[in-house]
């Protein structure tokens, strides 16, 4: 998709801050950080989100979700973090190119506020 930022970014059209980068996948820095390290895997392939995956796409899920453990240890995660993947408006997806955020460090609040 020729105006998707991320595909710009993926592309080299758009600068980041990479974390990673192969021929399928590329990692990089969120420029709006929810936490000391915050950053993102993004399939190179434009695929909307993840309700759009089927099982062709098996393998990129699988290869997205295994990085993502050795990449935050990499960048000092090794107590934990959290991944996240918001799906359709509904999910609170933001830029519709399925992407992975891997979130950490420092003091990050619970996901949902329990009474």
């Amino acid at each position: 998709m020729s105006d998707c930022i991320f595909c710009k970014i993926a592309r080299g059209e758009i600068p980041c801050r990479k974390v990673y980068e192969d021929d399928e996948v590329l990692a990089f820095h969120d420029i709006n950080p929810a936490a000391p390290v915050h950053f993102m895997l993004v399939p190179k392939q434009h695929l909307a989100s993840l309700a759009d995956a089927d099982e062709s796409h098996a393998a990129l899920l699988a290869k997205m979700l295994l990085l993502a453990p050795k990449l935050a240890k990499e960048q000092g995660l090794s107590d934990g973090f959290r991944t996240v993947i918001n799906t359709g408006r509904g999910g609170g997806q933001e830029v519709f190119h399925l992407h992975v955020h891997v979130i950490g460090g420092g003091n990050i609040p619970p996901m949902v506020k329990r009474d």
